[in-house]
C-alpha cells in the first residue's frame, strides 16, 4: 500500500479564555493539520502549532517544509514501514522541528488506522484515560485566585500557574492560589524563562519559606540559559523542570551532564515527533531525570497524540496535556475529549480523528 498524497489545511480555533504566559497573550490556536493519505483513501492526521516565541514554527513556514520538502519523499512510497518513513523524515531538513512532527503523528496514526487500533495501541500502551494538569494564565493574584476556585470547581486537582512575568508580585500570587484551592490542590509553576537566576533563586526560596506546598517549578530562566538554570537547580529544594532548554537530544544531555533540571517536558512540536519524544523519554529515565509530556497550544490531533504517547510510555508527574480544552469549539470530528481531571482518549483507530470541521457560522 502506497502514500497517495500529503495535503495541508491551515486551522485558526478562537480560545474561550485567553492564555497568557511570561512569554505571549493568545486567544486563539493557529495550526497547520498535516493529512497523509493512502492508495485506499485512509487518512492520518497531525499538526504543527504556530509558537513565534517559543519554537519559532509558523504556519507558513510549516506549510512551505511540508508541501516543498517532506511531501515528494512520502508521495508513492510504501505506507507499511513506519520507521522508515519517519527516518527519512527526520533526514530530509533541518530543524524544522514542528512540520516534522506533523508529518511523523499523521504517518503513526495513518499507521495504526491501517491496523484497526487506537494510536495508544500501536506505541504499545493501553490505558485510555491519562490525568492533566490545567493552566492558569499569568494574571494578578485576584484573577489567579478566582480562576484556581473555578478550575477546582470543574474537577482539576494538578493546577499550573503561570508566573515570571512580575517576580516581585509572584509570591502573593502563589499564596492567592493556595487560598483558593486548598490544601489538596496540587500547584505547580511556570515561569516560561520570565526570571533572571537570581530573581528565580529569591522567589523560589521564598515560595518555599512560605510553606506553600509547591510541586514544582517549570523552567525559571532562559531556555538558553543552561548554566543559569543549574545554578538555580543548585539552590533551591523545589524540583526544576526543563522546558524551553531542552529540543532535542543534545539539549538533554546538556541538561543531565550540568545537573541542571530535576525533570523535563517533552513536546512533540519541540522534538520532531513521537520517535524522538520516546527516545527523550527514555534517556531522562536511564538518568534519573523526571519526565511530563506537555504540549503548545494545538487540536485535538496534537493532544491526542500527545495523549497517547503518555497513555504508552507513562511519565513520572502528570502531563501538561490541557490545551484543547481552552478550544472555544472543536475544529475536528472525533478524537480525545476532557472529563477533567482526564484527557480520554477514544477507543477508534488512530486517534479517532474522522475529519475538520468548519468554523461556526456567526449567529
Amino acid at each position: 500500500m502506497s502514500i497517495a498524497a500529503v495535503r495541508t489545511h491551515r486551522l485558526s480555533a478562537p480560545l474561550h479564555t485567553p492564555f497568557v504566559t511570561a512569554l505571549r497573550r493568545t486567544t486563539t490556536v493557529e495550526t497547520l493539520v498535516v493529512e497523509v493519505i493512502d492508495s485506499d483513501g485512509r487518512s492520518g492526521f497531525g499538526e504543527a502549532p504556530q509558537v513565534w516565541q517559543v519554537t519559532g514554527a509558523s504556519i507558513g513556514g510549516a506549510q512551505a517544509c511540508v508541501e516543498e520538502m517532506l511531501a515528494p519523499i512520502l508521495t508513492g512510497r510504501s505506507a507499511d514501514d513506519l520507521v522508515a518513513r519517519c527516518a527519512e523524515v527526520r533526514r530530509a531538513v533541518v530543524g524544522n522541528e514542528a512540520a516534522k512532527a506533523a508529518v511523523d503523528v499523521a504517518l503513526h496514526d495513518l499507521a495504526a488506522r491501517r491496523l484497526g487500533i487506537p494510536l495508544v495501541r500501536l506505541l504499545g500502551g493501553v490505558s485510555r484515560q491519562i490525568p492533566t494538569d490545567v493552566t492558569l494564565s499569568a494574571g494578578d493574584a485576584g484573577d489567579l485566585a478566582a480562576a484556581a476556585k473555578q478550575r477546582i470547581a470543574d474537577g482539576f486537582d494538578v493546577l499550573k500557574v503561570k508566573v515570571g512575568t512580575d517576580p516581585a508580585g509572584d509570591l502573593a500570587r502563589v499564596r492567592a492560589v493556595r487560598a483558593a484551592a486548598g490544601p489538596q490542590a496540587r500547584i505547580r509553576l511556570d515561569a516560561n524563562q520570565g526570571w533572571t537566576p537570581r530573581e528565580a533563586v529569591r522567589v523560589i526560596r521564598a515560595i518555599e519559606d512560605a510553606g506553600l506546598d509547591v510541586e514544582m517549578v517549570e523552567q525559571p530562566v532562559s531556555g538558553a540559559d543552561i548554566a543559569g538554570l543549574a545554578w538555580v537547580s543548585e539552590r533551591v529544594d523545589l524540583p526544576i523542570l526543563a522546558d524551553e532548554a531542552v529540543y532535542g537530544v543534545r539539549d538533554l544531555i546538556e541538561v543531565i551532564r550540568r545537573r541542571a533540571a530535576d525533570l523535563v517536558n517533552v513536546k512533540l512540536a519541540k522534538c520532531g515527533g513521537l520517535g524522538p519524544a520516546r527516545t527523550l523519554l527514555e534517556l531522562a529515565r536511564e538518568h534519573g531525570v523526571g519526565t511530563v509530556v506537555g504540549s503548545m497550544m494545538e487540536s485535538q490531533i496534537g493532544l491526542g497524540a500527545a495523549a497517547s504517547l503518555v497513555g504508552a510510555y507513562g511519565t513520572s508527574a502528570v502531563s501538561d496535556l490541557d490545551a484543547a480544552w481552552w478550544l472555544a469549539w472543536t475544529p475536528v470530528q472525533g478524537g480525545i475529549r476532557y472529563a477533567a481531571p482526564y484527557v480520554l482518549l477514544p477507543d477508534a483507530p488512530g486517534l479517532g480523528i474522522t475529519g475538520l470541521r468548519a468554523a461556526p457560522t456567526p449567529s
